[in-house]
């Protein structure tokens, strides 16, 4: 195959399902990827997808060509991610991965790491979707709950998120203090819209207030955030994330088993980079300072 773009936006057609979203991994134009996928399969002389009104269905042609592709691409990855991360500068990109709701504390730490390097890139990526530092989308991630299995990987205890029950102050002007988990049955709550939630707190408080007081649920803790800022009821907020809303009233102190687990992860091929090892001896250091 002479035409490796080719080969590559076919994979993450393959991988994603999508144009769309191969077109944003790739920083294409949907035209380009679609051209791309036309290409290959004339050349070919097969297809490798089905269209459908959903998005783009690999065949068999498709699955064998993807498991090449990816190969070949998870080695690339890995070697341009070593390249980059040898030497003794702290310079070019550095891609950190969250959860949204660590940014409060996350972003001052990479804005003061980025300005003790002023030849470095930062490349914050928050939200849901986890990103896969073995394909190296990103040097360092921060993730919480149970400790990342991935064999690759190198795995090391961060912090613990500890959270609380947290109201606006106009909902307190509205409905008042909560007194107790007695009281919980008089107040209105905020909570995740996923009833099989892992989340040690969110099924705290499926379990402790009626279903009818959880009056508004939310898909994207972000969201869930802004509705409690916004009064719409109680809910879980972070302490790192409170501790820059001056407007929130705790209305139910921390219990330790509302509190997360954080895990610092890298690869172990990028773990003993320079740059990885600055930052991350930097983000412990920095932590040391954050709202427990």
């Amino acid at each position: 195959m002479d035409n490796w773009d080719e080969v590559r936006t076919a994979y993450q057609v393959a991988r994603l399902g999508t144009v769309s979203g191969a077109a944003d991994v790739l920083g294409v134009h949907h035209a380009t990827v679609i051209r791309h996928i036309d290409a290959i399969e004339t050349r070919l002389g097969v297809k490798l997808f089905q269209r459908h009104a959903r998005g783009y269905t690999a065949t068999e042609a498709g699955l064998d060509l993807l498991r090449v592709a990816q190969a070949t691409d998870d080695q690339l990855n890995q070697l341009v991610g070593r390249l980059k991360g040898q030497g003794d500068e702290v310079s070019g990109d550095l891609v950190v991965t969250s959860l949204s709701s660590m940014a409060p504390m996350l972003a001052p730490a990479l804005t003061e790491f980025q300005q003790m390097h002023p030849e470095l890139v930062i490349r914050y990526l928050t939200g849901d979707r986890l990103f896969r530092l073995e394909y190296g989308e990103a040097h360092v991630a921060l993730r919480a709950g149970a400790a990342p299995e991935q064999p690759d990987n190198v795995v090391q205890p961060f912090v613990g998120q500890r959270l609380a029950l947290y109201a606006s102050s106009s909902y307190v002007a509205k409905h008042g203090m909560l007194k107790g988990q007695e009281d919980m049955v008089n107040h209105r709550f905020v909570g995740t819209d996923n009833e099989n939630t892992r989340a040690p707190f969110e099924r705290w408080l499926r379990a402790a207030v009626p279903a009818a007081n959880i009056v508004f649920r939310c898909s994207d803790a972000g969201a869930g955030h802004r509705a409690i800022r916004a009064g719409a009821g109680i809910g879980f907020i972070s302490l790192w994330e409170a501790a820059s809303c001056p407007d929130l009233v705790m209305m139910m102190d921390p219990r330790e088993e509302w509190t997360g687990k954080i895990w610092l992860v890298t690869h172990v091929d990028l773990h003993r980079t320079n740059k990885v090892q600055s930052f991350v001896r930097f983000l412990k250091e920095h932590a040391k300072d954050w709202p427990q």
